[in-house]
C-alpha cells in the first residue's frame, strides 16, 4: 500500500457556504485532514508526497476555459475596484448563452452552485488534490502496487466538466480514471460518499469503458437533486454502464449494506481491471450531511467490500464532515484493508505537517 498527500491541499480555508437559503458555516474546512493525518502518525505509516504532473492530465477531462477560470478567478476578481469580497461567489448562475465577459460572467457560468467559494489558495490545494490522485494511479500503473490511498482535498466527485459545486473543484476520480485508460482498459468507479457524483455521471455517461455505480442518499431535496436517481443508465455506447443505488432518507446500516452489496456484486459482473473508490466519511451516523447511519466499525465493512472485487484499487478519500470522528473512523476503514500487514515498509516519508 502507498499512501499520498501534499502540504498544500490544507492552504484551502473557505469563508463561504450557502445552502439551502441560507449562509452556512463552512464544513469543507483544513480540520478534517488534520485528523486524518492524526491517524497516519498513530499507526505510524509511511505517507509519500504527491509528485507534479502538471495540468494535463486535468485537461482530459476539464475544458480548458474552466481550468483558467480556477486558476485566475481570485486575482481578477480582487483586482475590480469595487470590494466584492474576499472570495469568488456567484449569485448569478447561467451557463447557456454566457460569453464569459467579465469575472461575474465566468462566475456565473463555472460555478454551479454556492458551496464552491474561490478564495486566494483555492487553485493551490486543487492543484495539489489532482496531483495526490494522480500519484495514486502512477503506483497502481507504474510501480504494481494493489492498493494507493490519496488524501484528497477538496474533493472531486461534484465537479463537472466545466463547472465547480459541492466543495468540488477538479473530479479527481475522473482525471485518474482517464489517465489509467492508457494502462487498463476497463476501470470501475464506485462512489460511497454520501452524495451522488453527478461530476463523474456526466463525464463517463455516454462511455463503456468507464463503470461509474453510485451509492448515496436519494437526491430527491437533497444535494445534487438533479441526478442520481436509479433510472440513470447511460446513453449511447454508454447505457447500461453507469448504475445509482439511492438510499432512502434515513435508511439504517443495514440497508446501506444491502444497497453496497448490490453495487459490489454489479462491478464484479463488469470484471474491471482496476478500482477507483471515492470514499465519504459523511456516510457516518453522526455526520451533519449523513441520511444514513453507518457506524465506525461500518468503515471496515465497506473497505473489506471493497477490497472483495480482488483488483487493484485506489481509494480518494473525499467527503466527511463530523471532525471529531473522522480519525477513529479513517482508522476502521484502513483495518479493512488489512493496512498493517499490506502496506509498503520503508522510510517515512516527510509531508511537512506530522
Amino acid at each position: 500500500m502507498k499512501l499520498f498527500f501534499h502540504s498544500e491541499q490544507l492552504k484551502h480555508r473557505p469563508a463561504s457556504y450557502y445552502s439551502r437559503g441560507k449562509m452556512r458555516q463552512p464544513q469543507e474546512k483544513p480540520e478534517r485532514m488534520y485528523e486524518l493525518l492524526k491517524t497516519v502518525e498513530r499507526l505510524n505509516l509511511p505517507i509519500f508526497t504527491a509528485k507534479d504532473f502538471g495540468t494535463k492530465p486535468l485537461l482530459e477531462v476539464h475544458t480548458m476555459g474552466y481550468l483558467d477560470f480556477l486558476q485566475n478567478a481570485y486575482k481578477e476578481w480582487t483586482a475590480l475596484p469595487e470590494d466584492w469580497g474576499d472570495e469568488v461567489l456567484s449569485n448569478i448562475f447561467i451557463r447557456e448563452n454566457n460569453r464569459e465577459i467579465g469575472i461575474l460572467a465566468k462566475a456565473a457560468k463555472y460555478l454551479a452552485d454556492g458551496s464552491a467559494p474561490i478564495g486566494k489558495n483555492t487553485w493551490i490545494s486543487v492543484y495539489w488534490s489532482a496531483q495526490t490522485a494522480l500519484s495514486c494511479a502512477d503506483a497502481i500503473a507504474k510501480e504494481g502496487e494493489q492498493l494507493a490511498i490519496g488524501l484528497t482535498r477538496p474533493a472531486g466527485h461534484h465537479a463537472r466538466k466545466d463547472g465547480a459545486g459541492g466543495f468540488c473543484y477538479v473530479n479527481n476520480a475522473a482525471v485518474i480514471a482517464q489517465y489509467l485508460k492508457k494502462y487498463y482498459s476497463r476501470i470501475a468507479i464506485v462512489d460511497t460518499d454520501m452524495h451522488h457524483g453527478q461530476g463523474i455521471q456526466e463525464i463517463f455517461y455516454d462511455r463503456s469503458d468507464v463503470l461509474y455505480v453510485s451509492v448515496h442518499g436519494d437526491p430527491t431535496n437533497f444535494y445534487p437533486v438533479v441526478t442520481g436517481f436509479a433510472d440513470e443508465y447511460g446513453v449511447g455506447e454508454g447505457y447500461g454502464y453507469n448504475k445509482n443505488y439511492p438510499m432512502p432518507h434515513g435508511s439504517s446500516e443495514n440497508t446501506f449494506f444491502k444497497f453496497l452489496d448490490k453495487a459490489v456484486d454489479f462491478v464484479k459482473i463488469f470484471q474491471p481491471e482496476v478500482v477507483i473508490h471515492v470514499m465519504g466519511f459523511d456516510v457516518f451516523v453522526d455526520d451533519p450531511q449523513a441520511k444514513c447511519s453507518v457506524s465506525t466499525s461500518g468503515f471496515q465493512n465497506i473497505a473489506e467490500k471493497i477490497k472483495s472485487i480482488g483488483v487493484p484499487t485506489i481509494s480518494l478519500i473525499e467527503g466527511g464532515y463530523c471532525i471529531e470522528k473522522l480519525d477513529e473512523n479513517f482508522e476502521s476503514f484502513l483495518k479493512g484493508f488489512d493496512i498493517q500487514s499490506s502496506y509498503t515498509r520503508g522510510e517515512k516519508q516527510e509531508v511537512g505537517i506530522i
